[in-house]
């Protein structure tokens, strides 16, 4: 984290500080566009999935695609952990975070597991090689390969923030905050849920 510059404190008596929430956009075409673009810029989730204990799991997991409704897929290998935690439990939520967590989105869904292979074609990218290694036959890691899954993940509900300002400015908002004992503004934070997010667009080719 940045040390802000906090100056001298007559210039901070002049500062004027609100410590209200930050606003959320009224619009709902605005919360997904907001929603949307930082979810594509981030592109990689922490998946946290339920193990059959009990127990909370999380994994880095690159999106892969998204499509219309707010549904996110992702590459994975059959039987994979993942994979049985999954079909013991759907419900998931995937952690979208910016470097030094200015910006986040958290998503909760119901995931699925398929083997669709025409999706699967539609995704493929030679880089998932890296996680099959070449057994022979079709087990070599291309489009074709009965190792490769995909994982589905429904949007429910979603909350994000979305910074206002560059870094050193949100450093010197939380520099003020706390020599003020208020709370800092850092960025709008909105919540999307099940209805707005059925009726959102693809990502764009």
């Amino acid at each position: 984290m940045l040390e802000p510059h906090l100056g001298a404190p007559d210039i901070l008596s002049t500062l004027r500080i609100d410590a209200s929430p930050p606003p959320e956009p009224t619009a709902q075409s605005e919360k997904l566009e907001r929603l949307y673009a930082l979810i594509d810029g981030i592109e990689t989730a922490m998946m946290t999935t339920r193990c059959s204990d009990g127990s909370l799991v999380s994994r880095p997991m690159q999106v892969q695609a998204r499509d219309a409704g707010t549904d996110l897929w992702f590459m994975t290998v059959v039987g994979s952990d993942k994979t049985r935690e999954i079909a013991f439990d759907p419900q998931v939520n995937l952690g979208f975070s910016t470097r030094g967590a200015r910006e986040w989105v958290s998503v909760s869904g119901l995931a699925r597991v398929t083997k669709n292979r025409e999706r699967i074609h539609q995704l493929y990218k030679p880089t998932w090689k890296l996680w099959l290694p070449d057994e022979g036959g079709d087990r070599n890691g291309g489009p074709d390969d009965p190792r490769i899954a995909l994982i589905e993940v429904e949007a429910r509900s979603a909350t994000f923030m979305k910074s206002t300002g560059p870094g050193v400015v949100q450093a010197f908002k939380m520099g003020v905050a706390l020599l003020t004992g208020t709370q800092p503004d850092l960025g709008e934070v909105g919540t999307v849920g099940s209805v707005t997010l059925a009726e959102g667009p693809p990502r764009a080719p």
